[in-house]
């Protein structure tokens, strides 16, 4: 059925459950995981929210951003391992989530992307995006999606 799992994860609580979710579909379609997490970059501008920084402050809390991410991918791969699925650990950088998983998905060649949704509705939705969303309408591969 599927050779390549993509699953994105964010770290929360909601994201857990559909990383636990894909690693067991992995397991009963034999597939092997390519897990992603997308770290954003750090704002470069008053204007972007931010105190400004020197670039070597900023690259020091990039590089702890990404340790971080790759501490919990580490965490994927030993789950994945103990079902007996090979897990790749995927760090991205960018500020475009949803497109750093479709692109993510297309350059591992995944046959699916498992991924949770927060399901906001109304203004909230409005207010804070939806990149599940955006990845189901804008990508060529599957999606299963969590809520």
């Amino acid at each position: 059925m599927y050779k390549r799992i993509l699953i994105a994860t964010d770290g929360s609580p909601l994201s857990d459950k559909a990383v636990k979710s894909g690693l067991d579909l992995a397991s009963l379609c034999g597939a092997s995981v390519v897990a992603l997490k997308v770290v954003p970059r750090y704002p470069r501008s008053y204007f972007e929210g931010s105190a400004p920084l020197n670039r070597e402050d900023v690259k020091e809390v990039e590089q702890r951003w990404s340790d971080s991410a790759m501490e919990a991918l580490g965490e994927i791969k030993d789950m994945g391992a103990k079902r007996d699925v090979s897990v790749k650990a995927v760090v991205a950088k960018s500020d475009l989530i949803a497109e750093s998983i479709i692109s993510t998905a297309t350059k591992n060649n995944c046959d699916v992307i498992v991924m949770a949704s927060h399901g906001r509705k109304g203004l909230k939705r409005v207010l804070l995006g939806s990149e599940t969303q955006h990845v189901l309408t804008h990508s060529h591969i599957p999606v299963l999606v969590l809520r």
